[in-house]
């Protein structure tokens, strides 16, 4: 008899790790949302609202033996998950990728993807008006966010303000400076070392003033809080042993277990694995889970097994400005326009979603 294994999340990890389960064990995954939301496209839909409808893509053909639940999971134990209505859903395993939350449009709001769409379509009208447009934190979704508009709205006056002095602080310097470079070349501007002190909203777009700390003031016509995602680790919070690091991120031992449950598991944003906040990062646990999962349902003791060597700090990074442009750190050295154009800018990895999601 298969072994059932219950995913929670139907992100990067979640889709991914169900799909390469679905012939061998009884997947179910429990996730909220109709559509998947492929994020880093999210930025660019922000500029282009026409790339959405293959952006948002929709569960229904990920699975051809399991099944996915439009649910919400609010309890797990050693035997399975409960969802929402009071139903439990037993498993020999259960994955916890319960993702993390950013500010709108980039995210949805809880699993309200039709209040997505409509967010998307209220805060591009609102940049099509606008022609003074500040970014607050310039982490990926904050540079990538200033390339795409700069690309497609080349008339705006973009500022791009971040406290650390340069652009991705604890990746080679080379990495920084090339993106600053090619920003300011497209008419960004950068004010780095500079904290904005008056932030009104930190999850959605509006129009105001700022004062940064060096006591200068700026209005603006739209400005973009984008200062990082926050882990939905709610879910996990009540399980025994757990313990949160920064982000409202969950520490996981060297199998990505956050608890002394042994049958638990946990990956993507939600996890402390010594990974940061990536699809890189999901990409790397994801073939471990699966290679781990498949050995504990042969009945492999899972100390017999490797456990999971994260990326660690310098893991590779892509940053598009726009579809042409951008530079990226992959591994070994800094690429520049042409490679992080065929690796990512171009397509931002669509067309692999959708196939991952069986829609083409």
């Amino acid at each position: 008899m298969s072994k059932r294994i219950v995913i929670v999340g139907g992100g990067y990890v979640g889709v991914g790790l169900a799909k390469s389960l679905d012939a061998t064990a009884d997947v179910t995954l429990i996730e909220p949302r109709s559509h998947f939301v492929h994020a880093p496209a999210m930025i660019r839909a922000v500029a282009d609202p026409s790339l959405l409808d293959r952006v948002l893509i929709p569960y229904d053909r990920l699975l051809e033996n399991g099944r996915v639940l439009h649910a919400r999971a609010t309890g797990i134990d050693a035997t399975g998950v409960t969802l929402d209505d009071g139903q439990k859903v037993e498993a020999d395993y259960i994955v916890v990728g319960t993702g993390s939350s950013n500010a709108t449009p980039f995210k949805p709001v809880g699993d309200d993807i039709e209040g997505l769409r409509q967010a998307n379509q209220r805060i591009h009208q609102q940049l099509k008006a606008a022609q003074t447009i500040g970014i607050v934190g310039a982490g990926a979704v904050g540079t990538e966010l200033a390339g795409e508009i700069a690309y497609a709205m080349p008339d705006k006056k973009i500022t791009l303000i971040s406290d650390t002095d340069r652009l991705f602080p604890t990746m080679p310097e080379k990495l920084g400076a090339s993106l600053a470079k090619k920003l300011q070349d497209a008419g960004v501007t950068l004010k780095l070392g500079n904290r904005a002190e008056n932030l009104q909203s930190m999850t959605e777009p509006y129009a105001g003033q700022l004062r940064l700390s060096d006591g200068s003031e700026h209005t603006f016509d739209l400005i973009f809080p984008v200062l990082g995602s926050r882990a939905s680790s709610e879910l996990l919070e009540a399980l025994p042993d757990i313990q949160k690091s920064t982000a409202n991120r969950i520490k996981v031992d060297q199998w990505l277990r956050p608890s002394s449950l042994p049958n638990v598991f946990a990956a993507g944003d939600v996890a402390d694995a010594g990974d940061s906040m990536t699809i890189v990062a999901a990409s790397r646990q994801l073939p471990w889970l699966t290679a781990t999962l498949k050995g504990l349902m042969a009945d492999k003791p899972l100390d017999t097994m490797k456990p999971y060597k994260p990326w660690g700090p310098k893991a590779p990074i892509l940053v598009p400005l726009g579809p042409k442009r951008g530079s990226s750190f992959l591994g070994l050295f800094t690429a520049g326009d042409f490679l992080t154009r065929r690796l990512k800018g171009e397509d931002l990895f669509v067309t692999r979603y959708n196939k991952l999601l069986n829609r083409e």
